[in-house]
């Protein structure tokens, strides 16, 4: 393996495993959120929340307002998803083709 493609692949492992671990952790936060309220002290509920609060904050800008906050969580984690999606495909589309 030459540098250089170990050094593009990092170009996808590095976002891929940020987006990864969001996506997750939002699901998480969706799932922890039907057994705490919204508005509990759990250490556990406050470092879900502060880890996916900027992720819902985009989120919420393209969600209608009526919506419920678990609705948004998961329309989080739906975008996450399509993002690394996205983010595979451009770096399949331009990552130079191994010959023989």
């Amino acid at each position: 393996m030459t540098i250089g493609g170990s050094f593009g692949s990092w170009l996808l492992f590095v976002p891929n495993f940020v987006l990864a671990a969001l996506m997750y952790t939002l699901l998480g936060r969706a799932i922890l959120g039907l057994a705490v309220g919204t508005d509990s002290t759990n250490y556990i509920w406050r470092f879900f929340c502060r880890i996916t609060d900027p992720v819902v904050t985009v989120v919420a800008l393209v969600t209608p307002k009526a919506a419920a906050p678990v609705v948004v969580w998961l329309f989080g984690v739906v975008w996450l998803f399509w993002l690394r999606v996205a983010l595979l495909y451009v770096y399949l589309a331009f990552s130079p083709t191994q010959a023989g």
